[in-house]
Protein backbone atom coordinates (compact mmCIF):
# COMPACT_ATOMS: atom_id res chain seq x y z
CA UNK A 1 0.00 0.00 0.00
CA UNK A 2 1.31 3.43 -0.86
CA UNK A 3 0.86 6.41 1.39
CA UNK A 4 1.19 9.99 0.33
CA UNK A 5 2.85 12.86 2.16
CA UNK A 6 1.00 16.12 2.42
CA UNK A 7 2.25 19.61 1.55
CA UNK A 8 3.25 21.78 4.50
CA UNK A 9 1.75 25.23 5.04
CA UNK A 10 1.58 25.74 8.81
CA UNK A 11 -0.83 28.41 10.02
CA UNK A 12 -0.97 27.44 13.68
CA UNK A 13 1.93 26.13 15.74
CA UNK A 14 2.74 25.16 19.30
CA UNK A 15 6.33 25.37 20.47
CA UNK A 16 7.92 23.02 22.97
CA UNK A 17 11.17 23.92 24.75
CA UNK A 18 13.32 20.81 24.38
CA UNK A 19 14.21 20.06 27.99
CA UNK A 20 10.77 21.10 29.35
CA UNK A 21 8.60 19.41 26.73
CA UNK A 22 6.12 16.82 27.90
CA UNK A 23 6.54 14.57 24.90
CA UNK A 24 4.39 11.45 24.37
CA UNK A 25 7.30 9.31 25.57
CA UNK A 26 7.78 11.40 28.70
CA UNK A 27 4.04 11.18 29.42
CA UNK A 28 4.15 7.39 29.09
CA UNK A 29 7.00 7.13 31.59
CA UNK A 30 5.26 9.43 34.05
CA UNK A 31 2.05 7.38 34.08
CA UNK A 32 3.51 3.90 33.47
CA UNK A 33 7.02 3.92 34.98
CA UNK A 34 7.06 0.11 35.33
CA UNK A 35 5.61 -0.76 31.94
CA UNK A 36 8.00 -0.93 28.95
CA UNK A 37 6.73 0.63 25.75
CA UNK A 38 6.07 -1.96 23.00
CA UNK A 39 8.01 -1.67 19.76
CA UNK A 40 4.76 -1.10 17.84
CA UNK A 41 4.25 2.13 19.78
CA UNK A 42 7.90 3.19 19.72
CA UNK A 43 7.84 2.95 15.93
CA UNK A 44 5.09 5.60 15.84
CA UNK A 45 6.94 8.15 17.95
CA UNK A 46 8.51 11.07 16.17
CA UNK A 47 12.25 10.40 16.42
CA UNK A 48 13.29 14.00 17.05
CA UNK A 49 11.04 14.84 20.03
CA UNK A 50 13.85 14.57 22.53
CA UNK A 51 16.30 16.72 20.61
CA UNK A 52 17.91 19.35 22.83
CA UNK A 53 16.85 22.12 20.47
CA UNK A 54 13.32 23.46 20.45
CA UNK A 55 10.60 21.45 18.75
CA UNK A 56 7.69 22.97 16.89
CA UNK A 57 4.62 21.10 15.75
CA UNK A 58 1.77 22.62 13.85
CA UNK A 59 -1.34 22.11 11.84
CA UNK A 60 -2.51 24.30 9.04
CA UNK A 61 -4.39 24.38 5.78
CA UNK A 62 -1.68 22.45 4.01
CA UNK A 63 -1.28 19.64 6.51
CA UNK A 64 0.54 18.75 9.70
CA UNK A 65 4.25 19.24 10.20
CA UNK A 66 6.71 18.64 13.01
CA UNK A 67 9.97 20.57 13.16
CA UNK A 68 12.73 19.31 15.44
CA UNK A 69 14.82 22.47 15.51
CA UNK A 70 17.45 20.87 13.30
CA UNK A 71 17.93 22.18 9.77
CA UNK A 72 15.96 20.08 7.33
CA UNK A 73 14.40 17.93 10.04
CA UNK A 74 10.68 17.99 9.36
CA UNK A 75 8.17 15.19 9.17
CA UNK A 76 4.84 15.41 7.39
CA UNK A 77 1.89 13.14 7.99
CA UNK A 78 -0.12 11.78 5.13
CA UNK A 79 -3.01 9.50 4.38
CA UNK A 80 -3.09 6.70 1.89
CA UNK A 81 -4.89 3.62 0.71
CA UNK A 82 -5.55 1.68 3.90
CA UNK A 83 -7.93 -1.17 4.48
CA UNK A 84 -8.25 -4.76 3.36
CA UNK A 85 -6.85 -6.09 0.12
CA UNK A 86 -8.38 -9.34 -1.04
CA UNK A 87 -6.07 -11.25 -3.37
CA UNK A 88 -7.75 -12.98 -6.29
CA UNK A 89 -5.05 -15.58 -6.80
CA UNK A 90 -3.85 -14.03 -10.05
CA UNK A 91 -0.38 -12.55 -10.03
CA UNK A 92 -0.47 -8.88 -9.20
CA UNK A 93 -4.24 -8.84 -8.94
CA UNK A 94 -6.02 -7.65 -5.83
CA UNK A 95 -9.34 -6.04 -5.06
CA UNK A 96 -9.54 -3.12 -2.67
CA UNK A 97 -12.59 -3.48 -0.44
CA UNK A 98 -12.11 -0.50 1.84
CA UNK A 99 -11.23 0.24 5.43
CA UNK A 100 -12.77 -2.65 7.31
CA UNK A 101 -11.29 -4.11 10.45
CA UNK A 102 -11.76 -7.79 11.28
CA UNK A 103 -11.40 -6.85 14.93
CA UNK A 104 -14.43 -4.57 15.13
CA UNK A 105 -17.27 -6.83 16.11
CA UNK A 106 -20.08 -5.21 14.13
CA UNK A 107 -18.14 -5.41 10.85
CA UNK A 108 -19.00 -8.04 8.26
CA UNK A 109 -17.69 -9.31 4.95
CA UNK A 110 -19.31 -11.50 2.34
CA UNK A 111 -17.85 -14.89 1.53
CA UNK A 112 -16.83 -13.60 -1.90
CA UNK A 113 -14.75 -10.91 -0.19
CA UNK A 114 -13.19 -13.51 2.10
CA UNK A 115 -12.01 -15.81 -0.68
CA UNK A 116 -8.21 -16.07 -0.92
CA UNK A 117 -7.76 -13.46 1.81
CA UNK A 118 -4.47 -14.45 3.52
CA UNK A 119 -5.53 -12.91 6.83
CA UNK A 120 -8.59 -15.05 7.57
CA UNK A 121 -6.43 -17.68 9.27
CA UNK A 122 -5.92 -15.23 12.12
CA UNK A 123 -9.22 -16.54 13.53
CA UNK A 124 -9.30 -19.92 15.24
CA UNK A 125 -10.95 -21.75 18.15
CA UNK A 126 -9.39 -21.75 21.62
CA UNK A 127 -8.80 -25.51 21.59
CA UNK A 128 -6.26 -24.90 18.81
CA UNK A 129 -4.13 -22.71 21.06
CA UNK A 130 -1.44 -25.17 22.10
CA UNK A 131 2.12 -26.26 21.35
CA UNK A 132 2.62 -27.89 17.98
CA UNK A 133 -0.45 -26.48 16.25
CA UNK A 134 0.21 -25.05 12.78
CA UNK A 135 -1.30 -21.99 11.11
CA UNK A 136 -0.96 -20.43 7.67
CA UNK A 137 -0.40 -16.77 8.49
CA UNK A 138 0.62 -13.65 6.62
CA UNK A 139 2.31 -10.91 8.65
CA UNK A 140 2.64 -7.71 6.65
CA UNK A 141 4.36 -4.45 7.49
CA UNK A 142 2.12 -1.42 7.27
CA UNK A 143 3.03 1.09 4.60
CA UNK A 144 1.52 3.99 6.51
CA UNK A 145 4.06 6.53 7.71
CA UNK A 146 1.76 7.97 10.35
CA UNK A 147 3.16 9.37 13.57
CA UNK A 148 1.75 10.08 17.00
CA UNK A 149 1.06 13.79 17.36
CA UNK A 150 1.39 15.36 20.82
CA UNK A 151 -2.03 15.68 22.42
CA UNK A 152 -1.82 19.48 22.32
CA UNK A 153 -1.53 19.32 18.55
CA UNK A 154 -3.97 16.44 17.96
CA UNK A 155 -6.63 18.26 19.96
CA UNK A 156 -6.36 21.25 17.61
CA UNK A 157 -7.45 19.14 14.64
CA UNK A 158 -11.19 18.40 14.35
CA UNK A 159 -11.99 14.68 14.58
CA UNK A 160 -15.66 14.38 13.71
CA UNK A 161 -17.58 13.32 10.62
CA UNK A 162 -19.69 16.47 10.78
CA UNK A 163 -16.52 18.53 10.33
CA UNK A 164 -15.11 16.61 7.38
CA UNK A 165 -14.88 19.64 5.05
CA UNK A 166 -12.82 21.46 7.67
CA UNK A 167 -10.60 18.41 8.21
CA UNK A 168 -10.03 17.93 4.47
CA UNK A 169 -9.14 21.59 4.15
CA UNK A 170 -6.65 21.52 7.02
CA UNK A 171 -4.98 18.33 5.78
CA UNK A 172 -5.08 19.19 2.07
CA UNK A 173 -7.15 16.15 1.18
CA UNK A 174 -9.37 16.29 -1.90
CA UNK A 175 -12.98 15.50 -0.88
CA UNK A 176 -13.48 13.11 -3.82
CA UNK A 177 -10.23 11.18 -3.29
CA UNK A 178 -9.76 7.65 -1.96
CA UNK A 179 -7.90 9.19 0.99
CA UNK A 180 -10.99 11.22 1.86
CA UNK A 181 -13.20 8.13 1.72
CA UNK A 182 -10.83 6.26 4.03
CA UNK A 183 -10.80 9.09 6.54
CA UNK A 184 -14.59 9.28 6.45
CA UNK A 185 -14.87 5.54 7.07
CA UNK A 186 -12.46 5.73 9.99
CA UNK A 187 -14.45 8.56 11.55
CA UNK A 188 -17.72 6.70 11.05
CA UNK A 189 -16.24 3.61 12.66
CA UNK A 190 -15.04 5.68 15.60
CA UNK A 191 -18.49 7.24 16.02
CA UNK A 192 -20.42 4.00 15.67
CA UNK A 193 -22.13 2.91 18.89
CA UNK A 194 -20.50 -0.50 18.64
CA UNK A 195 -21.97 -3.58 20.28
CA UNK A 196 -24.12 -3.37 23.40
CA UNK A 197 -22.10 -2.68 26.53
CA UNK A 198 -18.85 -1.94 24.68
CA UNK A 199 -16.70 0.81 26.18
CA UNK A 200 -14.63 2.37 23.45
CA UNK A 201 -12.88 5.46 22.17
CA UNK A 202 -10.68 6.49 19.27
CA UNK A 203 -7.41 7.74 20.69
CA UNK A 204 -5.90 10.50 18.54
CA UNK A 205 -2.70 10.68 20.59
CA UNK A 206 -0.55 8.36 22.66
CA UNK A 207 -1.52 10.33 25.78
CA UNK A 208 -5.23 9.76 25.18
CA UNK A 209 -4.65 6.05 24.57
CA UNK A 210 -2.75 5.78 27.87
CA UNK A 211 -5.52 7.69 29.66
CA UNK A 212 -8.33 5.51 28.29
CA UNK A 213 -6.51 2.27 29.10
CA UNK A 214 -5.52 3.24 32.63
CA UNK A 215 -8.98 4.65 33.36
CA UNK A 216 -10.51 1.28 32.48
CA UNK A 217 -7.84 -0.99 33.98
CA UNK A 218 -5.80 1.07 36.48
CA UNK A 219 -2.14 2.03 36.27
CA UNK A 220 -0.82 -1.45 37.06
CA UNK A 221 -1.03 -2.45 33.43
CA UNK A 222 1.34 -3.51 30.71
CA UNK A 223 1.02 -3.04 26.97
CA UNK A 224 2.01 -5.87 24.66
CA UNK A 225 1.96 -6.35 20.90
CA UNK A 226 2.98 -8.85 18.25
CA UNK A 227 6.60 -8.67 17.07
CA UNK A 228 7.99 -10.28 13.92
CA UNK A 229 11.79 -10.53 13.67
CA UNK A 230 12.00 -9.03 10.18
CA UNK A 231 12.01 -5.49 8.84
CA UNK A 232 10.06 -6.41 5.72
CA UNK A 233 6.75 -8.12 5.12
CA UNK A 234 7.00 -11.89 5.20
CA UNK A 235 5.39 -14.28 2.70
CA UNK A 236 2.34 -16.32 3.58
CA UNK A 237 3.75 -19.36 5.35
CA UNK A 238 3.00 -22.10 7.83
CA UNK A 239 3.87 -21.31 11.45
CA UNK A 240 4.25 -23.83 14.24
CA UNK A 241 3.30 -22.72 17.74
CA UNK A 242 6.06 -23.37 20.27
CA UNK A 243 4.66 -21.72 23.41
CA UNK A 244 1.21 -20.43 24.37
CA UNK A 245 1.15 -18.80 27.80
CA UNK A 246 -2.14 -17.49 29.16
CA UNK A 247 -1.94 -14.19 31.00
CA UNK A 248 -3.73 -13.95 34.33
CA UNK A 249 -6.27 -11.21 33.57
CA UNK A 250 -9.66 -11.97 32.04
CA UNK A 251 -10.17 -8.38 30.91
CA UNK A 252 -8.19 -6.13 28.62
CA UNK A 253 -8.17 -3.00 26.51
CA UNK A 254 -7.39 -3.72 22.88
CA UNK A 255 -6.30 -0.89 20.58
CA UNK A 256 -6.43 -1.34 16.80
CA UNK A 257 -4.54 1.05 14.54
CA UNK A 258 -6.71 2.91 12.04
CA UNK A 259 -6.03 4.35 8.59
CA UNK A 260 -5.61 8.08 9.10
CA UNK A 261 -3.03 10.82 8.33
CA UNK A 262 -1.63 10.60 11.87
CA UNK A 263 -1.67 7.75 14.39
CA UNK A 264 -5.20 6.97 15.58
CA UNK A 265 -6.20 3.85 17.53
CA UNK A 266 -9.66 2.36 18.03
CA UNK A 267 -9.53 1.21 21.67
CA UNK A 268 -12.17 -0.83 23.44
CA UNK A 269 -12.40 -2.57 26.78
CA UNK A 270 -13.14 -6.26 26.47
CA UNK A 271 -14.48 -8.58 29.15
CA UNK A 272 -14.83 -12.35 29.04
CA UNK A 273 -11.47 -12.28 27.32
CA UNK A 274 -8.36 -14.41 27.63
CA UNK A 275 -5.02 -13.08 26.42
CA UNK A 276 -2.09 -15.31 25.44
CA UNK A 277 1.57 -14.66 24.74
CA UNK A 278 2.49 -16.94 21.85
CA UNK A 279 5.80 -17.89 20.26
CA UNK A 280 5.82 -19.24 16.69
CA UNK A 281 8.36 -20.16 14.02
CA UNK A 282 7.61 -20.15 10.30
CA UNK A 283 8.82 -22.68 7.75
CA UNK A 284 11.06 -19.95 6.27
CA UNK A 285 12.63 -19.30 9.66
CA UNK A 286 10.52 -16.27 10.59
CA UNK A 287 10.20 -15.97 14.37
CA UNK A 288 7.15 -14.31 15.88
CA UNK A 289 6.28 -13.29 19.42
CA UNK A 290 2.56 -12.88 18.99
CA UNK A 291 -0.40 -11.78 21.06
CA UNK A 292 -3.50 -13.95 20.83
CA UNK A 293 -6.86 -12.80 22.19
CA UNK A 294 -9.71 -15.22 22.85
CA UNK A 295 -13.26 -13.91 23.27
CA UNK A 296 -15.32 -16.29 25.37
CA UNK A 297 -18.61 -14.45 24.86
CA UNK A 298 -19.43 -13.48 21.27
CA UNK A 299 -23.22 -13.50 21.57
CA UNK A 300 -23.53 -9.77 20.74
CA UNK A 301 -21.21 -9.77 17.72
CA UNK A 302 -22.62 -9.32 14.24
CA UNK A 303 -23.79 -12.75 12.95
CA UNK A 304 -22.10 -11.84 9.65
CA UNK A 305 -18.73 -11.09 11.24
CA UNK A 306 -16.11 -12.86 9.19
CA UNK A 307 -14.81 -14.87 12.20
CA UNK A 308 -18.06 -16.85 12.20
CA UNK A 309 -17.91 -17.28 8.43
CA UNK A 310 -14.34 -18.58 8.59
CA UNK A 311 -14.95 -20.99 11.49
CA UNK A 312 -18.52 -21.86 10.44
CA UNK A 313 -19.96 -21.27 13.91
CA UNK A 314 -22.70 -19.07 15.33
CA UNK A 315 -22.35 -16.14 17.78
CA UNK A 316 -22.13 -17.16 21.42
CA UNK A 317 -21.41 -20.83 20.77
CA UNK A 318 -17.62 -21.18 21.12
CA UNK A 319 -14.71 -18.90 22.09
CA UNK A 320 -13.22 -17.04 19.13
CA UNK A 321 -9.47 -16.40 19.11
CA UNK A 322 -7.30 -14.32 16.82
CA UNK A 323 -3.70 -13.28 16.37
CA UNK A 324 -3.18 -9.52 16.45
CA UNK A 325 -1.11 -7.78 13.76
CA UNK A 326 2.04 -5.92 14.77
CA UNK A 327 0.46 -2.48 14.86
CA UNK A 328 -2.22 -3.38 17.41
CA UNK A 329 -1.77 -3.16 21.18
CA UNK A 330 -3.28 -5.09 24.09
CA UNK A 331 -3.34 -3.62 27.59
CA UNK A 332 -3.66 -6.10 30.46
CA UNK A 333 -3.55 -5.59 34.24
CA UNK A 334 -0.88 -7.33 36.27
Amino acid sequence: MKFFLLHVCTLLSVAFAGSHAVTPEVYWKSVLPNSPMPKSIKDLLYKEWNDEKSTTAGVGKGGVSVHSGKPGKTTNVGVGKGGVEVHTGHKGKSVYVGVLSPFIYYDALSMDQLKDNPNVAMFFSENNLHQGIEFNLHFTKTGQKSTFLPRKIADLIPFSSNKLPQIYNKLSVKPDSIEAKIMKQTLNECENKGIEGEEKCCATSLESMVDFSTTKLGTNVKAISTEVNTKESTPLQKYKMEVAKRLAANKAVVCHKQSYPYAVFYCHKTVSTETYAVSMVGVYGTKVKAVAVCHTDTAKWSPKHWAFQVLKVKPGTVPICHILPEDHVVWVPY
